[in-house]
């Protein structure tokens, strides 16, 4: 096989297990993988790292740490943001993240979630959007806030609501797990109409960052 893109027929001949095997890994995110389409597709490289780190911990499972926002967000990725466009609030705040010690290549940071965000909108409604990329370049899943002064009216869920609340995620490649149960912790966090329009009102970033600490 080529170092290139796999199919799942292709990963299942290369690890001698069944297609349906590989199909459950995949949509349990226990390989790394992503969606073409609705295709799964893999990359020949991050099946072999993959094999290895699971050869050389043996079958031991790694458990995933619980959601705790101080260890993923620091008050330095809070930011308001003016910008009155999808794309530049979006490369903007991509920036914002690309500081942080765990992204190493800030260019493909702001080209992969810029992509991610052209193949399916990541505005999950009542004003909220969650861009969210995981890379082999990021070291650990960390993220950056970002609270829209103006609604982004080019930005919209599928509630018709602009968006004013960014929260952008980046993951490590073997992360996939951690980084659903954290995309999915701040959807849920932020069904409460109290802390979305507390953190739309703030009027500094620490206070965003002081409200998104609260339980």
């Amino acid at each position: 096989m080529e170092d290139d893109i796999l199919t799942i027929e292709e990963v299942a001949k290369y690890l001698r297990v069944s297609d349906r095997t590989v199909y459950d890994w995949a949509q349990k995110g226990e390989i790394p993988a992503g969606k073409i389409g609705t295709v799964w597709r893999f990359k020949k490289s991050e099946v072999e790292k993959w094999v290895n780190e699971r050869l050389s911990s043996g079958t031991k499972q790694k458990v995933e740490d619980e959601v705790i926002v101080k260890n993923i967000l620091s008050p330095d990725r809070v930011v308001f943001i003016s910008q009155s466009t999808k794309r530049d609030a979006i490369v903007e705040l991509s920036g914002v993240l690309a500081k942080a010690p765990q992204i190493k290549h800030e260019e493909e940071l702001v080209s992969e979630i810029l992509k991610r965000e052209d193949l399916m909108s990541t505005a999950v409604g009542r004003g909220l959007a969650i861009p969210h990329v995981r890379l082999s370049s990021v070291t650990d899943l960390v993220m950056a806030v970002g609270v829209c002064k103006k609604p982004l009216e080019d930005f919209v869920g599928l509630d018709d609501i602009p968006v004013n609340l960014i929260f952008m995620i980046a993951a490590a490649y073997n992360q996939h797990s951690y980084y659903l149960k954290t995309i999915s912790y701040f959807s849920a966090k932020l069904k409460n109409p109290g802390l979305r329009e507390a953190l739309a009102k703030a009027e500094d970033p620490r206070q965003v960052y002081e409200l998104l600490l609260k339980d």
